[in-house]
């Protein structure tokens, strides 16, 4: 039987906008995880929207992936209307 909560919007949203980011830069999960200074397993959790990423966390990935600041909060904005 699984217990844990099912991942809410936001969670499902952020994930795949920061699955999807990273491949478009052909980027690992490792090497993602290293530039923006977070843990290799951190990334994967994040994009199985097993954990909640803060702003900071946001910040520091869009960081890594040469993102404007604001890009990957609009990126996230844009996926939540196509998430069910």
């Amino acid at each position: 039987m699984n217990t844990s909560p099912r991942p809410s919007i936001a969670d499902q949203a952020a994930a795949r906008v920061v699955r999807e980011a990273r491949v478009a830069a052909g980027l690992s999960q490792e090497a993602l995880a290293e530039a923006a200074g977070l843990h290799r397993t951190y990334i994967s959790l994040l994009e199985r929207s097993r954990r909640s990423p803060s702003l900071s966390t946001l910040d520091a990935i869009g960081r890594a992936l040469c993102f404007e600041p604001s890009k990957i909060y609009r990126l996230i904005t844009d996926a939540l209307e196509h998430i069910e």
